[in-house]
This record gives structure tokens, C-alpha cells and sequence, in this order.
């Protein structure tokens, strides 16, 4: 499966879930770590959660597994690593934090077509 369909999917996934300020980026240019970035925002930690297992249940759908799940703890912020997709799904005050989107300013934002 292509990495923009999967990113497009993850990001899908969220829209569905009422997920707030989705960005996909490409990076593929600037990294070897992934070629897309999904990033959104929850408003809360349930809703984080709740945004996180449907985007896992999309692509598994799609047959596709994560490699990795990283902060099921934390409550601030999820990451699903797809391999060439990795989905950051935040707490708005710690997406702000970390500021992803002008670490990676570089990369280019993927018109999803909304």
C-alpha cells in the first residue's frame, strides 16, 4: 500500500473521530524516519485515546499493523508508527510544546481535499 493512502486513511480515521487541526506532511525529502506525518489534536485524554484506536483500526482494516505505539500512558500524546506513516495524535497544549509542524516546516503539507 502507498504511504499517502495510508496517511490519507489515518487521517480520515481522525476527521471521523472529531479530531481537531489535521495536518499531513510529507517529509520523505527531509528524513529517512518516515515519508508522512500525520498530526491532530484531541480534547482529551479519552478522546486522544478514542482518535489513536480508530486510526489503528483503520489501517489494520486495511491490513496494515503498527509497529509501534508509544505513549498509551501519558494521556498528552500518542504516537502510531506505520513505517513510512507515523501518526502524532496530541492534547493541543502539548502539541504547542513540541511544535511539530515548524520542526518539520520544511516538509509540505498534503492537500487532503477537504
Amino acid at each position: 500500500m502507498r504511504p499517502l493512502e495510508l496517511a490519507l486513511a489515518l487521517a480520515g480515521a481522525a476527521e471521523d473521530k472529531k479530531a481537531v487541526d489535521i495536518k499531513v506532511l510529507k517529509i520523505d525529502s527531509l528524513t529517512v524516519l518516515s515519508d508522512y506525518f500525520v498530526i491532530c489534536s484531541g480534547s482529551s485524554s479519552t478522546h486522544i485515546k478514542t482518535l489513536a484506536e480508530e486510526m489503528e483500526h483503520r489501517l489494520e482494516q486495511m491490513g496494515v499493523s503498527p509497529r509501534g505505539i508509544e505513549g498509551r500512558e501519558s494521556g498528552n500524546w500518542l504516537l502510531l508508527d506505520f513505517g513510512s506513516v507515523v501518526a502524532h495524535v496530541f492534547m493541543p497544549e502539548t502539541r504547542a510544546f513540541y511544535g511539530l509542524e515548524h520542526l518539520w516546516a520544511d516538509g509540505e503539507i498534503v492537500d487532503r481535499g477537504e
